[in-house]
């Protein structure tokens, strides 16, 4: 990380889209909304484009949700999962009657803002990437541990999974389950590479700021050593680097210091899981299972649960739509 700058704040009004309410089941008595106490930014370069990025977190108003603002273009984009234009190395965001105004590699900020619980904040780049500082969203956590977290004077907007949803590809699967009297997100994911340095892994928590921090947070990106010239050969990984990602060549871990937490492999994945499941907009309260999930499959699994309204049951201040 370059480094960390305090900003001013800034607001928008872009909500998630609206969704049916149910009242076959007991209401879900939600907490309250959180955000931001202050402004803070850092510096860095997007491990796609390579771009230098200045980024900023802004606190917002309730009702608000996370959106992302191109200072340069002078555009928003609401981070949801129907804004989701590009999931096949990272989670990219963009909108959908210009294609130029986009930003990529969102993930791990996203997850930040999610396992720490804020449910309100505008985050200002003046390019298209989220800067990949160290690969993990620990530099995040520690800017919104520095800009402190305000309680705001609104229920927080809570989604129960009704039914299983699941989606699959190949192997591959990822599923949202309901669990009775469900008050958060239980999280499994297992993961299984040829590589002999990553294998087969599994993780398994109940996500919460405790646990996001100690169990999550640290976790860095990955890569294979042979992909590493084809993704750059293809105009990608041009920031990318031992400082800022574990890269495996077979059995080895070529980084100098290793690794830095046992399973760091699958705990970034589920990592990045959290960071994909917060473009619902709301907290999720059921069960996350998943198989070798990625970006990809985790935004089918969100379109296939919004596709239908009568999969969920939510709680707190009602969303409206939003403008595009």
């Amino acid at each position: 990380m370059d480094g960390l700058s305090i900003r001013d704040g800034m607001t928008a009004e872009l909500l998630p889209p609206a969704l049916s309410l149910s009242s076959d089941r007991p209401a879900l008595a939600p907490p309250r909304q959180q955000s931001l106490r202050t402004a803070i930014g850092c510096v860095g370069i997007g491990v796609h484009s390579g771009a230098r990025v200045s980024l900023g977190l802004h606190p917002a108003p309730a009702g608000h949700g996370i959106v992302f603002r191109r200072t340069d273009l002078g555009r928003d984009i609401p981070a949801r999962y129907d804004h989701v234009v590009d999931a096949r190395l990272a989670t990219t965001l963009g909108l959908p009657d210009d294609s130029s105004v986009r930003v990529g590699t969102v993930e791990h900020v996203l997850a930040a803002l999610a396992g720490l619980g804020i449910d309100n904040a505008l985050i200002t780049l003046d390019g298209p990437e989220v800067p990949i500082l160290d690969g993990s969203a620990a530099p995040f956590a520690f800017l919104i541990d520095c800009a402190g977290i305000a309680t705001l004077d609104a229920p927080r907007r809570l989604m129960a999974p009704r039914r299983v949803v699941r989606v699959e590809d190949g192997g591959a699967y990822a599923e949202l389950r309901p669990v009775a009297a469900a008050d958060g997100l239980d999280m499994r994911l297992s993961i299984a590479f040829d590589a002999s340095a990553i294998g087969r892994q599994e993780i398994a928590l109940r996500l919460s700021p405790e646990a996001f921090r100690a169990e999550l947070a640290p976790a860095r990106t990955f890569a294979l050593a042979e992909e590493v010239a084809q993704l750059r050969e293809a105009g990608l990984a041009q920031g990318g680097s031992l400082d800022n990602a574990v890269v495996v060549d077979g059995a080895r871990v070529l980084n100098p210091g290793g690794l830095r937490m046992e399973r760091e492999f699958a705990r970034h994945k589920l990592l990045d899981a959290v960071g994909d499941l917060a473009l619902a907009g709301f907290g999720i309260c059921g069960r996350f299972v998943a198989h070798r999930s990625g970006h990809a499959l985790n935004n089918r699994l969100l379109r296939a649960a919004f596709a239908d309204p009568a999969c969920w049951e939510a709680a707190g201040q009602p969303p409206v739509a939003a403008a595009a």
